[in-house]
């Protein structure tokens, strides 16, 4: 390592900053966005520098000649597009021991500027020795999708208790181990969701905070995170950081195994769905389960393929969670009928012709037959349907009944968003014989005439496409 991180105090003086043209204005946002008083020597004369009003308030112009110019008080000194000035600057601010940075030039600098992830109290520095920029950024754009929107709200807050929370704890220890508790527990959890009114609240509760630091059991609480249809690049943010905080993890059948390689390795790994025709451990099995692990101290993950709240029994979850007093969170993630219309271009409303969306589940031929069919008459009605290959003769009996044509189109979409996405196309009157087609589920049915739009050649497979092609041609 041959530069060291540190932070410079920019209340402490003014920048230097010299140069020309877009790069001295680059620059120039950087330092005023971070609050910092600049002293410009724009050396091509050229004093448009296309700041706000409020951040220009804290520039100083000046005209003189940067290599005599007064210097005291100065804590930095930054050039960009400087030239030869650049140079002679970096040897005058050596010789005054002053930090000097000459843009892309590591041997005339003392410091370089890293890429920065700004979340307020929170900030984060990433350099690569002034080798490669390009690196630097995006490793901060990881660190970015990493961090918590909210982060810097939470370093906010522990600022504003810290000082109180500190008189009435003595040993620093103890002070570690409350703040660890308040962060990655409940308290930490309802700040960076944005109820910082309730944080607030728990915090100011705790009579005792030595007893609270020393407390031997620690609070749990159960995240219901929707993993979404497969692809892993589909988990939001907050589902991922979820996974990878989590102590153990109870997750269905349908998350897909680049999505379970996303959690922590020593986490504790708990299948709990099942799939059509197998066994699984049911429902009140799954809730009694879940609450002792929280209430063991544990961060429990429930993961759920596509949403919780879309045919996923999130909400009798929420419901049990509530009744045995568990702090819960409940993160969505992308439901399959989105997923499965993003990845074979089915526009699931469209003008004209598609103005209404019904969401059904029809996981056995019984299922299909409680469905009210007759509300599902109309034409511009887009009907999709999950868990629908097994009942899918009757979803086509079910639909022919209610007076849907069977010319209407319909697409069978299996494993979604996955490298094996499969589709097969027809109308509702050949629905059977689609899913027939198909190598495995689970996979759903999309009804209606938007199926027309669906491009499905680029997910077919050479196979596929010529049996299409010689059916056409029959």
């Amino acid at each position: 390592m041959r530069f060291l991180p540190v932070f410079l105090d920019l209340k402490a003086g003014p920048v230097v900053l010299i140069g020309a043209g877009e790069l001295l204005r680059a620059k120039l946002r950087v330092l005023a966005a971070a609050g910092a008083r600049v002293r410009v020597h724009a050396i091509d004369g050229d004093h448009e520098l296309g700041l706000s009003a409020e951040d220009i308030a804290r520039v100083e112009i000046a005209t003189c000649d940067p290599l005599t110019a007064d210097l005291s008080g100065v804590i930095a000194i930054v050039c960009a597009g400087a030239g030869d000035v650049g140079v002679a600057m970096s040897a005058r601010a050596k010789s005054l021991g002053l930090p000097v940075n000459v843009m892309d030039d590591l041997e005339h600098s003392s410091f370089i500027f890293p890429a920065i992830v700004d979340r307020g109290d929170v900030v984060v520095a990433v350099g690569t020795g002034g080798t490669s920029p390009v690196v630097a950024r995006r490793v901060r754009e990881k660190i970015e999708a990493l961090l918590p929107a909210r982060i810097g709200e939470l370093a906010e807050f522990i600022g504003s208790f810290r000082k109180s929370i500190n008189e009435r704890i003595a040993e620093f220890p103890l002070r570690r181990r409350f703040w660890e508790r308040v962060i990655d527990g409940p308290i930490g959890a309802a700040v960076l969701a944005g109820r910082k009114a309730e944080a607030d609240a728990s915090l100011k509760a705790i009579s005792d905070p030595s007893a609270f630091a020393r407390a031997d059991k620690p609070e749990g609480s159960v995240a219901l995170v929707g993993a979404g249809p497969g692809d892993p690049d589909l988990l939001t943010i907050k589902a991922l950081r979820a996974v990878q905080d989590a102590d153990i993890v109870f997750h269905d059948e349908l998350v897909s195994p680049e999505i379970l390689d996303r959690i922590r390795r020593d986490t504790t790994r708990v299948a709990v769905g099942r799939r059509v025709g197998k066994p699984g451990i049911g429902q009140d099995a799954i809730n009694k389960r879940m609450i002792e692990a929280a209430r063991s101290g544990q961060r429990v993950v429930r993961l759920k393929g596509g949403d919780p709240f879309v045919f996923g029994r999130g909400g009798e979850e929420v419901e049990a969670l509530r009744a045995a007093g568990i702090a819960y969170s409940v993160i969505p993630g992308i439901t399959a009928g989105l997923g499965g219309a993003a990845d074979f271009e089915v526009p699931l409303t469209y003008r004209h012709e598609a103005t209404r969306i019904t969401f059904l589940t029809a996981h056995k031929a019984r299922d299909a037959e409680a469905v009210d069919w007759s509300t599902l008459t109309d034409t511009r009605m887009t009907v999709v349907v999950y868990m629908g290959m097994t009942a899918a003769p009757a979803v086509r009996a079910g639909l022919f009944a209610a007076g849907r044509s069977p010319e209407t189109p319909v697409g069978v979409f299996a494993r979604v968003t996955r490298p094996d996405a499969q589709s097969a196309i027809g109308t509702l009157r050949d629905l059977p014989e689609l899913v027939r087609r198909i190598d495995g589920g689970p996979a759903i049915l999309i009804i209606g005439d938007v199926v027309r739009h669906a491009g499905t050649l680029r997910r077919q497979t050479p196979n596929q496409i010529i049996s299409d092609l010689l059916d056409a041609a029959e």
